[in-house]
């Protein structure tokens, strides 16, 4: 089979697109024994943007994205031993800092590069002349030597994918443009073209930049977050003599450029800090090579940065100036997997300027998640779920690519990097609020989050500007101080923290069957009582966490479910493809409904007291609806996100401003303060409380995270229970272990803030997941998987068990590497004891605060 002029009327897999991603899935396909598989593509093989590129293949990227572009390089390599001439060069990179900050930065990343398995080195000025003659180096504070990096051809591996595809027995056809993908009952059944219908099984959109406008072709509409930006690259004529053509590429991060060899000249690219979308913002026009405009005083910035790191380039003659539009995506990670709207409808989109490097991987990823039905690797990153509608708004995209394409190139101090544009989207009702009482906001799923509250912040009233997140820093957060007032509110007295963004949803039926229905998806036993809370996962066929929540019962046949914020999506989709096929449980997504108040701390049982007239003496894990001043049916549920004692209030939206301004009224004579999500997120760490998509993935057991008491392996059968039954009998490989970390200064070192390397009696043995400063220890702490030295990068299923003799043995000596310096850690099996001040231990007597004028 190869290209055809007659559309198929049947095939098992159709993927529209021909550019390197779609051949790439195609191949992988083949290569696993699929070959009923069509190829559409509008216009010729390769035509799209995979046309242009600066082909080059960069590892010095966070642990998932390097995983699936060294199987590139690898694919590359291979193809080019098979004798495609496809220009692989593994010329090697240096990534170049040109300030403290990014030479911690790229430290940081060299640090885990190394220990799992990437060669990276350190290099100074001088040494810097040896790998790379025409560099200028005497303003740099260092650079990273990546030798692995390498180059290769777009085009030519685009063809030969193709090509390899073809022979496997893929079928092309040209010229075909697809109008509409087919569903029945949400499942995808075929496409209609220009050429005819041809009915399939399974659908993959890798249509590029026209990949959103594609999505909105079937019904349901598909969600496909993407718009193209302008992308802008200079090549040079060849010089005389002709350069190296092993010089290594140059990542020059701080000027926003990077710079290869190309056919004995340059070719000098860049991700600019203002970009243009493509075409005005507009649709994509049919002739649109013709409409890309070469816009040198947009690029000239750029270029001439590019001359001062590279003074060879002053005397080059008649640059080339091309633009080429990519996709790029709200958050500049690409777009893979099953869609939520229709099931066996897979996106492989979003290469946010770069479909080369990622493609080897991304094809064989997809491929591998259609053959088995689940992911075969860790993609949730990159998981399509990680969106809602509003990403998916053509303003809201035209703004965010805007800043998305120089964040690729921005130095990105961990919970200190904000997006400015497409902003105050998902605001809960205190947002105004909280705005004028100090808070410094942050998004998490667009949602509008307080990071911190500046307590110094007089209002505009007095002249005050609204008070901005400082500059970032790996250190300790400029704001610090603030989260310690933020803390001891929590430790002391009350605080009040909005956690409105939390995904909520209803689960009800008319008869029992909602209680067999979460009884299969749940791993705890969730038949409690009525007023009865739970915390569960919910878990794959191999026990890892799909879902991590509380689900409260609020009646017979209806319960409630809480689940972390980035979870809207998939948490609904995954439990909507396992509901019972007779309709009997109905899911309702809640979330906008209800305003989440934590009221925290040990004087939070008589502030609500207080304000309810009700006992509010809850037993753990129960909740109640009382009146909360004047509003009512507020759902008070007896725990907290924090670890500390507490009440979370679930409010009916119309009531949040007057149940807070009562909290905070009234709460003036117990120490009320409002908290923002950083302090709480510390204070979780510190109880050693797990999160989602850090130690909680579908790659991770309840066994391995230290919640194997919230699996009921001795109830019916569950999805998940019979992995997790084998995994209780054999033991873990893996284990999540805390650590306080004993001979650093947080006042004076760099902070782990995540991914940084575990080593025990200096082997490697685990990465950190989740990092921050333990408040009541007064010590920067973490908590990270530790598995047998040897065995961090997978394997096979005769892992050596990890115990808790293994982890806790007195000759075990655990280190931190923290941008090249290690740093002791004590290691625990469970948080440390913390003396714990309950609500019982304060005074139930109302004592009144006296106020002074000035305070009023």
């Amino acid at each position: 089979m190869g290209n055809e002029t007659v559309l198929p009327k049947q095939t098992q897999v159709v993927i529209c697109g021909a550019g390197t991603v779609a051949n790439s899935v195609a191949y992988h396909l083949v290569q696993n024994g699929w070959n009923d598989i069509v190829v559409l593509e509008q216009k010729k093989i390769g035509s799209g943007t995979s046309h242009f590129g600066s082909g080059t293949l960069g590892l010095f990227k966070p642990i998932a994205d390097r995983n699936l572009i060294m199987y590139s390089i690898k694919l590359y390599r291979r193809l080019q031993e098979l004798g495609y001439d496809i220009g692989f060069k593994q010329c090697g990179s240096v990534n170049l800092a040109q300030t403290k900050d990014r030479l911690i930065a790229l430290k940081r990343q060299m640090a885990y590069h190394q220990a799992t398995g990437l060669h990276c080195e350190v290099v100074g000025n001088k040494e810097l002349k040896n790998f790379h003659p025409y560099l200028k180096t005497e303003d740099l504070e260092g650079a990273i030597w990546v030798p692995e990096d390498a180059v290769a051809k777009p085009q030519a591996i685009c063809k030969a994918l193709a090509k390899l595809a073809k022979e496997g027995g893929a079928c092309y056809v040209e010229n075909c443009q697809v109008l509409q993908v087919l569903t029945e009952n949400s499942r995808v059944k075929g496409v209609e073209t220009n050429m005819g219908t041809v009915f399939c099984e399974y659908f993959v959109n890798c249509a590029g930049m026209w990949a959103r406008d594609l999505g909105l072709k079937c019904s349901p509409r598909v969600r496909v977050p993407a718009i193209p930006a302008e992308h802008f690259y200079v090549t040079t004529s060849c010089f005389e003599p002709k350069l190296d053509s092993m010089l290594p590429c140059v990542r020059d991060y701080d000027s926003h450029t990077y710079v290869r060899e190309w056919e004995g000249g340059f070719m000098v690219g860049g991700f600019e800090l203002e970009a243009k979308p493509a075409f005005g913002g507009s649709g994509i026009p049919e002739d649109w090579k013709n409409k890309l405009p070469q816009d040198w005083n947009h690029f000239m910035p750029l270029w001439e940065k590019a001359i001062h790191r590279l003074p060879i380039l002053k005397d080059v003659h008649n640059p080339v100036l091309t633009n080429s539009p990519d996709n790029f995506t709200p958050d500049g990670r690409w777009i893979l997997g099953e869609t939520p709207e229709v099931t066996n409808y897979f996106v492989s989109v979003g290469m946010n300027g770069n479909s080369l490097q990622g493609a080897g991987g991304i094809g064989k990823a997809m491929a591998e998640w259609i053959i088995e039905g689940v992911p075969t690797t860790e993609l949730i990153p990159f998981s399509i779920q990680r969106f809602l509608d509003l990403h998916n708004n053509r303003q809201y995209l035209l703004q965010r690519t805007r800043e998305v394409v120089g964040r690729h190139y921005s130095i990105m101090y961990p919970h200190q990097c904000e997006y400015k544009y497409a902003r105050k989207l998902r605001c809960s009702p205190l947002y105004s609020v909280l705005e004028k009482r100090g808070a410094v906001f942050g998004t998490r799923m667009a949602y509008e989050r307080a990071v911190y509250f500046d307590s110094t912040y007089k209002g505009k009233f007095y002249g005050d500007p609204l008070p901005r997140m400082p500059p970032g820093s790996f250190y300790k957060p400029k704001f610090f101080d603030f989260m310690r007032e933020e803390y001891l509110a929590c430790r002391e007295g009350v605080g009040i923290i909005d956690m409105s963004s939390f995904s909520k949803i209803e689960i009800k039926s008319s008869g029992s069957q909602v209680v067999d229905y979460l009884q299969r998806v749940c791993s705890n036993d969730v038949n409690i009582p009525v007023g009865g809370i739970v915390h569960t996962g919910m878990q794959n066929e191999l026990g890892g966490y799909e879902n991590d929540c509380m689900i409260v019962r609020q009646n017979d046949n209806s319960f409630f479910m809480v689940s972390p914020t980035n979870q809207q999506t998939r948490t609904f989709e995954w439990m909507q493809r396992n509901l019972p096929p007779d309709h009997s449980v109905a899911l309702t997504d809640m979330t906008s409904m209800y305003t989440v108040i934590n009221v925290v701390g040990p004087k939070s049982r008589d502030l609500m007291s207080e304000l309810s007239n009700s006992d509010v003496n809850l037993l753990p894990f129960t909740y109640k609806k009382v009146n909360v001043g004047y509003a009512s049916d507020v759902m008070v549920m007896s725990f907290t996100h924090t670890g500390e004692p507490g009440y979370c209030l679930y409010v009916p939206s119309e009531y949040a401003l007057h149940v807070y301004d009562r909290l905070m009224t009234v709460g003036r004579d117990y120490g009320a303060r409002d908290v923002g999500c950083l302090t709480q997120r510390f204070m979780r760490i510190e109880k050693f409380i797990a999160f989602w998509a850090e130690e909680l993935t579908s790659l991770t057991t309840p066994f391995e995270a230290g919640a194997g008491h919230r699996v009921k392996l001795d109830k019916e059968y569950f999805i998940g229970k019979f992995a997790l039954q084998r995994q209780k009998e054999q033991g873990v490989t893996q284990r999540l272990v805390f650590f306080v970390l004993e001979d650093i200064d947080p006042d004076i070192h760099i902070w782990p803030w995540g991914g940084e390397p575990l080593y025990r009696n200096g082997e490697f043995v685990g990465t950190v997941t989740s990092a921050g400063y333990g408040f009541t220890l007064d010590k920067l702490i973490c908590v990270g998987y530790i598995r047998h030295p040897g065995m961090t990068m997978g394997g096979s299923n005769d892992r050596p068990v990890v115990t808790n003799e293994f982890i806790m043995a007195r000759n075990a000596r655990y280190e931190i590497d923290i941008a090249g310096q290690r740093f002791l850690a004590k290691p625990h099996i469970h948080a440390p004891h913390i003396p714990h001040v309950n609500m019982d231990s304060t005074s139930r007597r109302y004592r009144p605060t006296v106020v002074s004028l000035k305070t009023v």
